[in-house]
């Protein structure tokens, strides 16, 4: 269900995410929280869609879904390649985009406390802050930062971001370097407007770094500590958590690898260890799959904003070239081969793509993550989980949805 969420998005520096490379590990025993056979369990078509992804090369797996007979657990291949330790259900892994859901949901509820409007410009809460080469920052709104129709360039598709922080050299020199939200916005300022605001929809990490400025400016609070107080504390997600500049994941973990090359072919790096502070309100969240489920559940029964807001949120943009997927705020709306509409969001940074998925009434979700970003079909996992129990034959036959499939990394 991939729409170029990841931190590359458009650029040239091709992570090679659709590219199938040699498999890193064959796949292990599937586990699960709920004992049940492969032939009985519900589960099955999605087990082999993710062993396929280890097949394909993707080091290892771990997925967690949650719907009305429970929760199940699985993963396959290694969370380590040099000591051929397994994934484990409990890992902690970097979710990348899947971080703006969390952010959108932080303005939400700003919105219904009357305290911002959706529609008041970026200037009004960040004067100067977005101006130059074309922008004005009167003419974008918060609303338009939260869709992806403010115009503003991609801080991560410019080349040079690109060749310092996701190509080899560059990332190996500068993997440990903090840049402030500042820093990040500054760079897409060197390039003129992808488009006048309103007018398209292209993704853009740079809306991202601005929503969160906008929450520190309307709260006096970092949008970590807003997220935190509002969403991880009263849902108890006690997996999660927004690292800052912290460049270790916590533990129970994995590694995480990436060729940090343009194709899929050539070495393979550990890229576990980095400074998220690239990624700011764009992508730096870390978690684990049970704690995105009942994340994304909760969101879509209503228990984190109100109606009216959870309206405004699922309420759509077309993507051009992705006829069946739309994107409301921070939050996307995906029709599956069988007719199954879900809701969520998919991420991806260095090493680590992920992807979070709910039913229209949060009650049958799925997350899921890849700890290597260059290979591996997210959209036959998703597909297999949400479609089997429509065709009733375990799932249809594993395809790519339409427009859709793995773009270039992060977030």
């Amino acid at each position: 269900m991939r729409v170029r969420t990841t931190l590359v998005g458009a650029t040239a520096l091709l992570l090679a995410a659709a590219l199938a490379g040699p498999a890193a590990a064959a796949a292990r025993p599937a586990g699960g929280t709920r004992a049940a056979t492969a032939a009985t369990d519900g589960h099955a078509g999605t087990r082999r869609a993710l062993q396929e992804a280890v097949r394909a090369g993707v080091p290892g797996v771990t997925a967690t879904a949650k719907d009305t007979h429970g929760t199940w657990s699985t993963t396959a291949g290694v969370g380590d390649v040099r000591t051929g330790a397994p994934r484990t259900a409990a890992d902690r892994y970097r979710v990348g985009s899947i971080t703006k859901t969390f952010v959108s949901t932080v303005l939400l509820q700003l919105e219904a406390e009357g305290r911002i409007s959706l529609d008041d410009s970026v200037e009004k809460w960040l004067p100067g802050v977005v101006h130059g080469h074309g922008y004005d920052g009167r003419r974008v709104t918060v609303r338009q930062l939260l869709n992806h129709t403010s115009g503003i360039y991609n801080y991560t598709a410019d080349e040079d971001f690109g060749r310092t922080y996701f190509l080899a050299d560059g990332f190996l020199r500068h993997r440990y370097d903090t840049l402030t939200p500042r820093d990040l916005v500054a760079v897409a300022m060197r390039h003129r407007p992808d488009f006048a605001p309103g007018t398209s929809w292209n993704y853009s990490n740079t809306n991202y770094v601005l929503a969160g400025m906008v929450i520190r400016k309307v709260t006096g609070h970092s949008y970590a500590t807003e997220i935190d107080r509002r969403i991880i504390g009263p849902l108890h997600l006690t997996a999660t958590s927004l690292p800052g500049t912290r460049v270790t994941l916590p533990r129970p973990s994995g590694r995480a690898y990436s060729k940090l090359a343009e194709t899929a072919t050539g070495p393979t790096y550990d890229v576990t260890t980095l400074n998220p502070s690239l990624a700011s309100s764009a992508g730096e969240m870390i978690s684990d799959s049970a704690d995105l489920d009942r994340f994304y559940g909760a969101l879509l029964r209503g228990r984190l904003l109100p109606p009216r807001q959870l309206e405004e949120m699922r309420t759509t943009v077309k993507i051009d070239g992705a006829p069946d997927i739309r994107y409301g705020l921070g939050l996307m709306d995906t029709r599956l081969s069988c007719g199954v509409h879900v809701w969520g969001h998919d991420g991806g940074i260095h090493g680590s793509t992920s992807s979070a998925v709910t039913t229209a009434d949060g009650r049958h979700s799925l997350a899921f993550n890849f700890n290597g970003d260059w290979t591996g079909d997210q959209s036959a996992v998703i597909e297999k989980e949400f479609c089997q129990a429509v065709s009733g034959l375990g799932g249809p036959d594993t395809r790519r949805v339409p427009g859709t499939g793995n773009p270039p990394l992060p977030f």
